[in-house]
């Protein structure tokens, strides 16, 4: 019986061990080696078969020194096998490499939210120094000309020390941009008009209204078809700004006026520079300086017209008296702050597709709107966020359908 055990085994192996054949046939020899695979079997047979098996992929002198030879390998060289589970037909990796196009994607994507939220930022703080401002010195014209003025200066000081590059522009290009820079100027005062008359929240809730104004005017004026979904999204949006208009509770017709016209404005706007500036060597930061600066030359005259010098000198020492030498630092805040956050608007136009552009500025819209209502304790009714948000609703819904 013991003989048939041994026979059976040596058998069932690929291999036998050479010290077997110094044995009679009298006397079966069972090596260390298949005695303990004989006690496995026994004792932890489903400890076995919970396991995953794994197989030998290639044995070379497996386990014992070949004496015949001259020489010998040391024994943690005799033995080189690769292991591998069932369902595997390659050996499991030890080390994860990156790929470069994702390390690249994943720094693309952290750029723009760094655009983003800088972009929102800068914005939020405009609105509320702007406000501050209009509240104690009620000159729209003269604050949209401040406004322009800094950024154009902090660009020649940029230009002038080398830290920008300064463009290469011929009379072409300040000729194809300067009714561009006439739609930027009066959007920018009829905005900053609204904003003298009204809360700020109300005054962007209208303006959330500017895409049903693109359509429109690229529809009636341009003679631009669009799909089905884009007019029904403009169904939202003029619905919730009409509802938000009725339901204001300090509504003010100039501030409306003033936003509905801003809106208009912006539409050309983007139009002018669409058609124009297509080719065009100058572009982001270099091409809003540009602008900026034309469109102070254009308002500059214009303010002094409507409003005037004496009257500015006097709003000023009112100003200044009442609320002390916090009013020079509110100035400089808007109007630097106007600035930066449409500079980093237009760097983040060059990065991002139109449409997440869209839908960033949006989102910028509700920031907006709820930190000025936070901030300035605007008493806002039910029935007027509501209005506010089919509005905001209905522009995500354009930026979707415009895709």
């Amino acid at each position: 019986m013991a003989m048939s055990i041994g026979q059976s085994y040596t058998a069932s192996t690929s291999f036998d061990h050479p010290l077997q054949n110094q044995f009679s046939s009298s006397k079966p020899y069972l090596s260390p080696f298949f005695s303990k695979q004989i006690a496995l079997r026994k004792c932890d047979k489903i400890n076995l078969l919970s396991r995953k098996p794994l197989y030998i992929s290639a044995v070379s002198n497996f386990g014992y020194i070949d004496e015949s030879k001259e020489t010998s390998k040391p024994r943690e060289s005799l033995v080189q096998c690769n292991a591998y589970e069932a369902r595997r037909s390659q050996p499991i990796p030890i080390s994860i490499e990156f790929d470069e196009e994702a390390q690249q994607a994943a720094a693309q994507k952290l750029k723009i939210g760094i655009y983003f939220a800088t972009w929102w930022s800068l914005n939020v703080i405009f609105n509320i120094y702007n406000k501050k401002v209009l509240n104690a010195f009620p000159f729209p014209w003269l604050t949209s000309t401040l406004s322009l003025a800094a950024g154009s200066l902090l660009m020649l000081v940029s230009w002038a020390t080398r830290i920008a590059e300064a463009p290469k522009t011929d009379f072409e290009f300040w000729k194809t941009l300067f009714p561009v820079a006439v739609a930027h100027t009066i959007g920018h005062v009829a905005a900053t008009v609204s904003m003298s008359k009204v809360a700020v929240s109300f005054t962007h809730i209208i303006k959330s209204g500017e895409p049903a104004f693109s359509v429109l005017v690229s529809r009636f004026l341009l003679g631009e078809a669009f799909p089905l979904p884009v007019y029904l999204s403009l169904l939202p949006i003029i619905g919730g700004c009409a509802l938000s208009a009725a339901t204001e509770l300090n509504f003010n017709m100039t501030g409306f006026m003033g936003a509905m016209v801003s809106n208009l404005a912006f539409v050309f706007r983007n139009i002018f520079s669409k058609k124009g500036m297509n080719g065009k060597s100058v572009g982001g930061m270099n091409y809003y300086a540009c602008l900026s600066m034309l469109s102070l030359l254009i308002l500059t005259p214009f303010a002094i017209a409507v409003e005037g010098p004496q009257v500015w000198a006097i709003g000023w020492q009112k100003a200044v008296s009442q609320i002390g030498p916090n009013f020079i630092w509110w100035v400089v805040a808007q109007s630097v702050f106007y600035y930066l956050y449409n500079q980093v608007s237009y760097m983040s136009l060059n990065e991002i597709s139109p449409l997440t552009f869209s839908i960033g500025n949006t989102m910028k819209r509700i920031s907006v709107i709820v930190s000025s209502i936070i901030i300035f304790h605007t008493p806002v009714q039910p029935v007027n966020a509501l209005g506010a948000a089919i509005a905001i609703l209905g522009t995500f819904l354009y930026s979707q359908a415009k895709q």
